[in-house]
């Protein structure tokens, strides 16, 4: 084996899979983590971001350079813990200022063994993702600054592609439960399908009265009927939509016969595509970012939205039977769609999240009227 190589002043590197390398400093928990890199442009919520399912598997690069500023707290958390792989920063952690703050970044980083690198050229290196594609990499925290690039460049070739990987089954809960947390009158209870649920969707559902029941990504059309629910919502999640289509698509597709208002957010819109026969292709870089304006197009008003997804929906390959209601002013990939006469829509941006602030909020105000509606035509027709 070749002699590590040392690195005067770095105690972390940083090697993409065409070769190019990164140094700097440490951040978080020593040792090495590998996972696909991409970046968010997010000036805030780089916890929310750590913890949100849909980044598992991957390494989030923060463009924006006062990461650490506000600290961290338990509110914050989008689940019960980081499903990403590690983080990197152009300067070292800012130091808390904020009364919510209730432990500094960097410990908060340890205590959930997340290793970061910090003093990288975030510039640099989005230009280098955006020019040459998402790509995986390897992050080496060694205090020593002893660093074996051989093993790293044999290690990084190795890591799995998230290009045909399902890995909602890793990020969603194991067992049925409820979240009752209602803070409006009751409208109804939705089913929740957990591909990698964040905790504020399931806040902004409860918030417009739904009652509300969270089940496994596997579980079946007729386990999910059986609970009787008033309508359908199919979460965000990580990985290739078309790998958790081959058990999701099915179950979706039983559900749309139901009647049943059904209503999707991120891979929730992709696999309710694939549910109405279309297709989806990853992207070349993703959109992650808390500014990307998407244009409404039966409204014509311009949302500024929350995004993180590394596939897009192909606008060609749906049917006639759907309509496309949104699309994204970045690069005219499609942003959401609906079922033609039917309750059933879902958009590609997170509507839970408050770039606008509001700008999306009344997708959840659209959803509850799809669920009342549904309601009413039944109470008519068992009282005829």
């Amino acid at each position: 084996m070749p002699l590590p190589y040392t690195f005067p002043h770095t105690s972390a590197l940083l090697m993409l899979a065409d070769g190019t390398v990164f140094q700097g400093k440490g951040i978080g928990a020593e040792g090495i983590t590998g996972g696909e890199v991409c970046f968010n442009t997010s000036m805030t919520g780089y916890q929310e971001s750590l913890t949100d399912p849909s980044y598992a598997g991957q390494i989030i690069t923060f463009t924006f350079p006062h990461i650490g500023n506000v600290g961290t707290n338990d509110q914050d958390n989008e689940s019960d813990k980081p499903f990403v792989k590690g983080l990197i920063l152009r300067t070292d952690i800012t130091s808390p200022s904020s009364h919510r703050s209730e432990q500094p970044f960097d410990i908060w980083l340890k205590n959930h063994n997340l290793t970061g690198i910090c003093g990288v050229d975030t510039r640099a290196l989005t230009l280098h993702l955006r020019d040459h594609g998402a790509q995986n990499g390897i992050i080496r925290f060694s205090s020593e600054q002893k660093f074996d690039l051989e093993e790293l460049a044999t290690q990084v070739k190795s890591l799995p592609s998230i290009d045909g990987a399902d890995i909602a089954k890793t990020v969603s809960t194991e067992k049925i439960y409820q979240w009752n947390k209602q803070t409006a009158p009751v409208k109804g209870h939705v089913v929740v399908i957990d591909y990698g649920i964040k905790r504020n969707i399931l806040h902004c559902l409860a918030a417009e009265g739904f009652k509300l029941t969270v089940v496994p990504c596997t579980a079946s059309a007729e386990e999910i009927l059986a609970l009787h629910p008033d309508g359908i919502f199919l979460s965000n999640g990580p990985g290739d939509p078309s790998a958790t289509g081959v058990y999701a698509v099915p179950t979706i597709r039983t559900l749309l016969k139901s009647g049943l208002p059904l209503f999707g957010i991120c891979l929730g819109h992709q696999l309710l595509a694939q549910a109405l026969g279309g297709k989806t292709a990853k992207l070349p870089f993703g959109h992650r970012g808390a500014n990307h304006p998407v244009k409404n197009l039966k409204t014509g008003k311009i949302e500024i939205t929350s995004q993180n997804h590394g596939f897009h929906v192909i606008p060609a390959s749906l049917p006639d039977t759907v309509e496309i209601t949104h699309t994204s002013l970045f690069d005219g990939t499609n942003e959401g769609l609906c079922l033609k006469g039917q309750p059933v829509f879902s958009v590609q941006y997170h509507p839970e999240a408050s770039p606008g602030p509001q700008d999306s909020r009344p997708l959840f105000e659209q959803f509850g009227q799809y669920i009342s509606d549904a309601s009413k035509t039944t109470t008519t027709a068992l009282a005829g």
